[in-house]
């Protein structure tokens, strides 16, 4: 039965409240999990071994490019092989953390995850987005516009001529109103956020779980560093 892969990149671990309300979604999923913290074990950012191997046979890789490649592979068929996905991805500086779009980088291949003229082979699965953020992004916020994480992301994982993901995200905001005292007006909004995030993602898990209707049990089977 396919699994869930989990790809995690908050630097906080438990204490990432992206991570917290993710655990929401894990407590309601009924499946495997293949959980990969991008945190804790880093993939290397592509390298100019990384690409060249993508054009060269294998019988002539250099020793770089053939250690390049084993990664990219391994990662790879992780990819391909889950049947649903959730991304811990929180916003660093108005953007995804440095680790997430290595990951990204190693992953998107043309030929195997990526097609010119065809769907990619990921078309239409489930994925869900979780980010959370320290402000407020949305309309009418005084930071509108300056998300870079939300829209690049459901751009690069759903668009039909990407990864063509089914995307849902859910984006936990004022996380910064209980710590910071400018932020004291904001704390009934950010406790609403929380609330409907942990909401949402409990929704998600069951409808995503009965869809796929993976086999019984949970076991999270963590990906050696």
């Amino acid at each position: 039965m396919p699994y869930l892969l989990h790809i995690d990149s908050s630097s906080l671990g438990a204490a990432s409240v992206s991570h917290q309300v993710a655990r929401s979604f894990l407590d309601g999923w009924n499946g495997d999990v293949v959980h990969r913290d991008l945190a804790a074990s880093p993939v290397p950012h592509l390298s100019a071994a990384g690409i060249s191997a993508r054009v060269t046979d294998p019988a002539q890789y250099t020793p770089e490019e053939a250690e390049a490649a084993a990664t990219q592979d391994a990662l790879i068929e992780e990819f391909l092989g889950a049947g649903a996905y959730l991304f811990t991805v929180p916003m660093y500086n108005l953007t995804m953390p440095s680790v997430f779009k290595a990951w990204l980088d190693q992953i998107m291949v043309f030929g195997r995850t990526l097609h010119f003229e065809a769907p990619a082979p990921t078309t239409g699965r489930p994925a869900v987005l979780i980010s959370a953020r320290g402000g407020g992004y949305g309309p009418g916020a005084p930071k509108h516009g300056l998300d870079y994480v939300v829209p690049t992301l459901e751009a690069v994982l759903g668009r039909a001529d990407m990864l063509g993901l089914d995307v849902t995200t859910v984006v936990p905001e004022l996380t910064m109103a209980p710590h910071n005292p400018a932020l004291a007006a904001l704390l009934e909004k950010h406790e609403a956020s929380m609330t409907g995030a942990h909401r949402r993602a409990r929704e998600l898990a069951a409808a995503i779980t009965a869809a796929c209707t993976p086999g019984v049990g949970r076991p999270s089977r963590p990906v050696p560093a």
